[in-house]
C-alpha cells in the first residue's frame, strides 16, 4: 500500500499516559506504532482549551504525513479515534474503534467534571502521594501497582513537590455525541466495550450501536486487565485497511 504498512494509533484515556498499552505492543503489529501522550497528559503540553476537536488535531499533529492510519483509542482517546475517522484532520485514517467510551452523562456527571477542571493544581509532598493521586485519577487504581515503570511519566516533581502529570482542564471536555461521529466517519469504524465495564455499560454500548462488541469478562481498562482480548479487534481493523485496498 502507499506509504508501506498502516501506522497503529494507540491513544490513551482521561488522565493516563500512552504506557498502559504496553500490554498491546507485545502483539506484532506489521507497521509503525504511534503511542502518544494526549494533549495535557504525561509528557505532552497542554492546550488553551480542552475540545474533542483540538486534541484531535492535536494528535493528528504527530502522524507521519502520507501514512495511513488505524486508531484504537480508549475512553476519552476512543472519542478522539472516532473524531479523527471523518478525514478532516489532514491524516488518512483507514480504521477505527473507540474502545470503553462513557456514552450516558448526567448533568451531575458533567458539572463534578467542570469542578475537577477548574481546580488549581495541586502539589504533594512525596512521590508517594502524587502517584496514588494519578492511579486514582486515571482509573488505574487497583490494576497498576505504585512501583510500576507505567507509573514514571504519570507524575513529576516541581518545586513545591510533586504532582500529577495530568491538566485538570482535560477534565472539562465535555460529552461526546458519538452517534453522530459514527455517522460522519469515512472509514470503518468498531464500538466496543468490556461486558463488565461500568463506564459503558453494554446495554448503552449496543443502544447506540447494535453492531457494536462486547468483550467477554472484560472491564473499562480492557487493555491493562487483559490485552489480548483486543487482539482480535486489531485483527478486524488491518482487515478492513487490507480489503479496502483490494477493492
Amino acid at each position: 500500500m502507499p506509504g508501506g504498512d498502516p501506522v497503529l494509533l494507540l491513544l490513551h484515556g482521561l488522565g493516563a499516559t500512552g504506557e498502559v498499552w504496553q500490554g498491546l505492543l507485545e502483539r506484532n503489529w506489521p507497521g509503525e506504532v504511534l503511542v502518544p501522550d494526549l494533549p495535557g497528559h504525561g509528557r505532552s503540553p497542554s492546550l488553551p482549551a480542552y475540545t474533542f476537536e483540538s486534541m484531535a488535531a492535536s494528535v493528528a499533529s504527530v502522524v507521519p504525513p502520507g501514512r495511513q492510519v488505524v486508531v484504537l483509542g480508549h475512553s476519552l482517546g476512543g472519542v478522539l479515534a472516532l473524531t479523527l475517522a471523518d478525514g478532516s484532520h489532514g491524516i488518512d485514517v483507514g480504521a477505527a474503534c473507540g474502545l470503553g467510551i462513557k456514552l450516558r452523562w448526567s448533568d451531575a456527571e458533567l458539572a463534578k467534571a467542570a469542578e475537577v477542571a477548574a481546580r488549581p493544581p495541586r502539589g504533594f509532598a512525596t512521590r508517594a502521594e502524587a502517584v496514588d493521586r494519578w492511579l486514582r485519577m486515571s482509573g488505574l487504581a487497583g490494576l497498576v501497582p505504585a512501583d510500576s515503570p507505567l507509573v514514571a511519566a504519570g507524575v513529576v516533581e516541581s518545586t513545591d513537590g510533586w504532582r500529577v502529570a495530568v491538566d485538570a482542564g482535560a477534565f472539562g471536555v465535555g460529552a461526546p455525541d458519538v452517534p453522530a461521529l459514527l455517522a460522519r466517519a469515512t472509514c470503518p469504524t468498531i464500538l466496543a466495550a468490556g461486558e463488565r465495564d461500568p463506564m459503558c455499560p453494554p446495554s448503552d454500548l449496543l443502544d447506540v450501536d447494535a453492531d457494536a462488541t462486547v468483550l467477554p469478562a472484560a472491564g473499562h481498562n480492557v487493555h491493562v486487565e487483559s490485552p489480548l482480548t483486543l487482539w482480535p479487534i486489531l485483527d478486524q481493523l488491518l482487515m478492513s485497511v487490507t480489503d479496502a485496498i483490494g477493492r
